[in-house]
């Protein structure tokens, strides 16, 4: 029971793994980027790792990738071994939702998957600190009540997309001041450290 199990969240695995692929492999350089600003890339420090080397469970879950493991950029052979390493991790309750999620992934048309694609890639490109505040606002905004977030949601769709755009842009404006002003108050700061 156990090792069919493990098959089957091996294939689970290997089906969530190739659908995020493509948007990997698109931000890799990326990624690549900002861990060796943290240290090595992985053990392997950038060498292929061997089929061989990999733990016998490694190998289950990543059985589908057997056959072209050998052939596999080391970068991409991290990232699937990263990868079963972070869902083993996982809780019931979260592979259960990553299953949900990779359902709903699959049910999409090609045209919004690369939509989907598009804005990963412009999230990942943007700076630590954008990414910081977008995911602190995303939480903020699921941690209303339902009631309130179904009418931010509504007042939203039903703006004009000329209005969107004008709130969007003075939400961009005032945080570009916000920002202004915190650098002119370091500065000011600073100076009157110095002296």
């Amino acid at each position: 029971m156990h090792s069919k199990k493990l098959k089957y969240s091996g294939w689970l695995i290997a089906s969530l793994l190739l659908v995020c692929s493509p948007v990997l492999s698109q931000v890799s350089d990326t990624a690549q980027s900002i861990n060796q600003g943290q240290g090595a890339v992985a053990k392997g420090n950038g060498k292929s790792i061997a089929w061989r080397s990999l733990s016998v469970d490694e190998q289950t879950l990543l059985t589908p990738f057997a056959k072209n493991w050998e052939g596999f950029p080391p970068a991409r052979q991290q990232r699937l071994r990263k990868g079963i390493k972070r869902w083993a991790q996982l809780t019931p309750e979260q592979r259960t939702r990553a299953q949900k999620r990779f359902v709903r992934w699959q049910q999409l048309p090609p045209e919004k998957r690369q939509q989907v694609r598009n804005r990963f890639e412009h999230f990942m490109s943007l700076p630590s600190a954008e990414r910081k505040r977008l995911r602190k606002q995303s939480r903020d905004f699921r941690n209303l009540p339902p009631a309130r977030r179904a009418v931010l949601r509504e007042r939203w769709q039903k703006m004009p997309p000329a209005q969107r755009r004008a709130v969007m842009e003075r939400r961009q404006m005032q945080r570009q001041i916000n920002r202004q002003q915190r650098q002119e108050m370091r500065r000011q700061m600073h100076h009157q450290r110095r002296h």
